[in-house]
């Protein structure tokens, strides 16, 4: 799977602009505040239909336009599809796959499919809890249309019911109606998440050897609030029984207390709980780890392969990091933002396609203009 050709007008701080990209390196380069993160948040955008930078499509229309339009085009191993997105500043965005309109964002998993590298996920590890609860959400939601429609209905029951728990009187009826949704869905998440760092924890302590050549293994482990089962129906009463025994503290502090909301994952290094005691070095490797297993899981999930996009990422490695990422990535599509060019990516990537940035317009060059 690879991403041919953007088209963007009024997206961010561009104006108009239509590219294609090279199927294998595609290296965006230019002083900071040009424009280089806007443009692969737009190649983003097709992938669920939402940035990973702001939850608010308005920030993605042009400073004083009305409207902004995206157009993705990509070639899979069977099929190649066109993603469009339009976002009007006053109503709900409009999403076209190959010509339909998608009415549902579970509707664009398992089309196009991105993993996104940025200096803020080098802090996964050491970060609260919601980093990596975004981090497996946003995962899965990509590649399983069944757990991003349990999150989102979990989402909205978890709402209501904390609603529910903030009235003055609270009705024993209703509030058992949300708890059965919550168990529902809640269980199906806990396994689904379960299901997914298992396989995860594989393909990251493969990596992780790797790059510490052998000295360093890394265990992922799940951490649930309600703990994990092994059959669904186990799952459920066991949930069940802990909203219980937690009915009267939500009632008291008026939200729900248990739950996948409140979930975690740790990070042991050579049986060491990272977060706690490892260097901020082992605390980058174990995210470096992370987000290349995710690319093996793709392939293996889905039988394509993820396009990877590095957003000032390299910067923030030492040059063995570096190294390795830029060594074992051959067969995925690249997307580098960088202020600076690396010789190093141009000696493994001599034809990777140079796109300088200034002021949303690009210029394609040859060779890099500082090489």
């Amino acid at each position: 799977m690879y991403i041919t050709d953007l088209e963007l007008k009024n997206f961010r701080n561009y104006e108009e602009l239509t590219i294609q990209f090279d199927k294998n390196v595609n290296i965006i380069v230019g002083r900071n505040a040009q424009g280089k993160t806007n443009l692969i948040e737009a190649v983003f955008l097709s992938s669920i239909g939402r940035s990973f930078r702001t939850s608010h499509d308005s920030d993605l229309i042009r400073f004083g336009q009305e409207d902004a339009f995206v157009r993705v085009r990509a070639e899979k191993e069977v099929i190649d599809t066109r993603v469009e997105i339009k976002i009007n500043r006053h109503h709900k965005k409009s999403i076209q796959k190959d010509g339909n309109t998608v009415h549902r964002t579970s509707q664009l998993i398992d089309n196009i499919i991105i993993v996104i590298f940025s200096p803020d996920d080098l802090k996964i590890v050491k970060e609260e809890p919601e980093k990596r609860r975004k981090f497996i959400d946003r995962e899965l939601a990509q590649i399983k249309p069944a757990y991003y429609d349990s999150l989102s209905n979990y989402k909205k029951t978890l709402q209501q019911r904390n609603a529910c728990l903030k009235e003055e009187y609270v009705e024993p009826s209703l509030l058992s109606l949300w708890d059965e949704q919550m168990i529902i869905y809640g269980s199906d998440i806990i396994r689904m998440r379960k299901e997914f760092i298992d396989r995860i924890n594989e393909y990251s302590s493969r990596i992780h050897r790797g790059i510490t050549n052998g000295s360093e293994e890394l265990s992922l482990r799940y951490d649930p609030n309600i703990c994990f089962c092994e059959t669904k129906e186990e799952q459920q009463e066991l949930y069940r029984k802990e909203l219980m025994k937690s009915a009267a503290s939500d009632l008291r502090m008026r939200t729900t207390t248990r739950g996948p909301q409140k979930d975690d994952l740790q990070f042991f290094v050579n049986g060491v709980n990272a977060r706690s005691f490892g260097s901020q070095g082992q605390q980058r490797t174990c995210a470096l780890s992370l987000k290349l297993a995710e690319l093996d899981f793709i392939r293996e999930e889905t039988g394509e392969k993820g396009i990877l996009l590095l957003d000032d990422v390299m910067s923030e490695l030492d040059e063995n990091r570096r190294d390795y990422l830029v060594r074992t990535l051959h067969e995925n599509q690249l997307f580098i933002t960088t202020t600076d060019i690396d010789p190093g990516i141009l000696e493994y990537y001599p034809q990777a396609r140079i796109i300088e940035i200034e002021n949303g317009k690009c210029v394609n060059l040859e060779k890099p203009a500082n090489l």
